[in-house]
């Protein structure tokens, strides 16, 4: 069976067996697309076929792409990698460290041991966290009415770290303050920015943080499941659309089609549609393990609704590059070792196996983050893929 007939075949299934409402999945390799298809409906009962060009929320997918930007600007000198952020950033040379709670429940912390460098911010070594997979935060937020970064206000980028930098990996908000970091030395907001230095060379047209018209005619709603486990879809959950700041760590929409433009590009090594968006060098650096012997852990849920235990290839050491998950060793459904990747809230994922030249991205919009149905259809599309390479 053919790769387009096989996948077509899970997808179909799986859409219909109420995995997903939709789904839209695609591959390419370095020259570019080899597979690209939908199933299924943007919002469930509502009849509009989920299409390859529909649009949804692609959340943390967004961080390889501000990671990409941050890189541009280390090339040319005008941020640096290891020293102090609060450089560019002066309030990240303030931020504490959480000890614990008074018995009243106040917060208590005390000042951070080492600088947070943009190295800590990309890797998710700089103490920040999300209060979706951690109590602590989640008790902070509540006890300093600080808003969570859904919300996309400044306010919400005041949470103390969770442990001194560099001293192990948890999953957070750094990448948010790296957006901002490439904002003040560029002079522009972020998506100006990444519209002029990334998604405009890359021809990502459908893939911005402000939903245009013609991007909100082919948008997908996002879905959570009921007790029965249907899926009814959440008509007004939707990230700010006049935000404060823009969320470099989960504030773009897009396409999988826009998504496979940016995998290729690191799969040609900075190289796209003959302009060289970042040096080969820096391309092989944000591919290589950027945290020493630190390792990936699972991600416990905090804020049931949101999320599920969250981790990839259980069993398999994962260590971080820029901004990637790299596994150390190869996964179940094929991917070589070194390969990249990572997801989105909901439900949306992607990889990157340089050592095969091929890539993928995966897009539902379901929550909680992996999903029952939809996290196990994500690993037969990209096991499929690796067995038709076979």
């Amino acid at each position: 069976m053919s790769m387009k007939s096989r996948i077509d075949t899970i997808l179909a299934e799986g859409t219909a067996g109420g995995a997903a409402a939709g789904v839209v999945a695609g591959v390419t390799n370095a020259d570019g697309d080899v597979y690209l298809g939908g199933f299924g409906e943007r919002v469930a009962g509502a009849g509009d076929a989920m299409t390859p060009d529909t649009v949804g929320w692609i959340a943390s997918m967004t961080k390889a792409i501000t990671g990409a930007a941050a890189m541009q600007l280390v090339e040319q000198g005008r941020l640096e990698f290891d020293a102090p952020a609060s450089a560019v950033i002066p309030d990240l040379g303030e931020v504490p460290v959480l000890e614990g709670f008074d018995d009243d429940g106040t917060p208590r912390t005390r000042p951070a041991r080492i600088p947070i460098t943009l190295r800590h911010l990309l890797t998710h070594t700089s103490g920040f966290v999300y209060d979706i997979w951690n109590e602590d935060m989640v008790r902070y937020q509540e006890a300093t009415e600080t808003p969570g970064i859904i919300e996309c206000r400044d306010a919400c980028l005041t949470t103390p770290l969770t442990f001194d930098p560099g001293e192990r990996w948890d999953y957070g908000i750094g990448i948010d303050w790296a957006g901002k970091m490439v904002e003040a030395v560029s002079g522009q907001k972020l998506g100006a920015y990444l519209e002029d230095h990334l998604l405009g060379p890359l021809g990502m047209s459908d893939t911005a943080f402000r939903i245009s018209d013609a991007m909100r005619a082919r948008l997908a709603k996002i879905h959570m499941r009921g007790e029965d486990g249907s899926l009814a879809p959440q008509m007004d959950l939707e990230i700010p659309q006049e935000p404060e700041f823009e969320m470099g760590g989960g504030g773009l929409y897009g396409t999988v089609g826009d998504y496979l433009s940016f995998i290729r590009m690191i799969l040609n090594r900075g190289r796209a549609n003959g302009e060289r968006l970042l040096a080969p060098e820096t391309v092989d650096m944000m591919c290589r393990n950027q945290m020493g012997d630190t390792l990936v852990r699972e991600l416990k849920p905090a804020i049931p609704p949101f999320s599920n235990d969250a981790e990839f290839f259980p069993g398999l050491p994962k260590t971080w590059g820029l901004t990637f998950m790299i596994n150390a060793e190869e996964a179940p459904t094929g991917r070589s070792a070194g390969s990249l990747g990572w997801a989105g809230l909901a439900n949306s994922f992607f990889w990157i196996d340089p050592a095969k030249g091929i890539g993928g991205a995966y897009l539902t919009q379901v929550l909680p983050f992996i999903d029952s149905g939809s996290f196990p259809l994500y690993l037969a599309f990209e096991q499929a893929v690796y067995e038709n390479l076979a």
